[in-house]
């Protein structure tokens, strides 16, 4: 079966983000033969004077599939425990698939643009049969731990920064799309434009690459390269990936 793990304020402002803390959760997970990560999602949440955070208010979600149901939980729990930094409020969500309906994704919707209450997430927890809990300080993380399930399962929000094959950050070069799909888990390769970039035609990576999710996809995001460079495609940059997945 699918789950999916939330995770939101891990860090304080000397500590590793939630990113950094969401992709060694998603490692032991391997390590310790309880699933199989699919893929770890950031989703970028209010930003708000209201609304208590480290550095950009952003949440992360791990895909994993596994039939080990309590160890799974079990890992994420210790994990959370053991990485939670002082100062921080985090907050964990595990949820199977089958469990996050309209009314988490809608959820996750709100908490990109409402200033939302830990006892609303709690309540909401509770009437769809998923985990949510808080660990330290305020537990506010839960808030933002439950919409990045939410917003994850809705298909249309944030980007990868953990995809199954290569690491994202060592992915450099250039590939036909054959190649990038066939190292990590990608399945769409498209122009700016809307246009599906066939699987010959060869893409500059760049120094770090960051596929979105789009109709459920994981989609690289790709512009003309207007040199006359070996290849015909280069991913586009750091800024346009975010205003289209934050």
């Amino acid at each position: 079966m699918i789950w999916y793990i939330g995770l939101d304020d891990t860090d304080n402002k000397n500590s590793r983000g939630t990113g950094f803390k969401s992709r060694q959760l998603g490692k032991r997970i391997v390590e310790q033969g309880v699933g199989e990560v699919l893929s770890i999602s950031r989703h970028q949440l209010f930003v708000n004077d209201q609304i208590a955070y480290t550095s950009q208010n952003s949440s992360a979600c791990l895909l994993v599939k596994s039939i080990q149901n309590e160890a799974l939980k079990d890992i994420c729990i210790q994990y959370i425990k053991e990485v939670a930094e002082p100062g921080s409020d985090a907050g964990l969500c595990i949820a199977r698939e089958e469990y996050v309906d309209e009314r988490i994704a809608a959820w996750g919707i709100r908490a990109k643009k409402e200033v939302l209450q830990k006892e609303d997430a709690y309540q909401l927890a509770k009437e769809t049969g998923i985990f949510l809990n808080g660990y330290t300080g305020t537990k506010i993380g839960v808030i933002g731990a439950l919409a990045a399930v939410g917003l994850r399962k809705s298909g249309n929000d944030g980007r990868n920064i953990w995809l199954k094959g290569k690491e994202l950050r060592d992915l450099q070069g250039v590939y036909t799309v054959k190649e990038l799909k066939r190292m990590i888990k990608i399945q769409v390769v498209k122009s700016v434009q809307g246009k599906i970039i066939s699987e010959s035609e060869r893409i500059d990576v760049g120094e770090w690459l960051r596929p979105v999710i789009q109709n459920n996809k994981n989609t690289v995001i790709v512009e003309p390269c207007k040199n006359q460079n070996n290849y015909d495609w280069k991913t586009v940059s750091k800024d346009f990936i975010k205003s289209i997945s934050d």
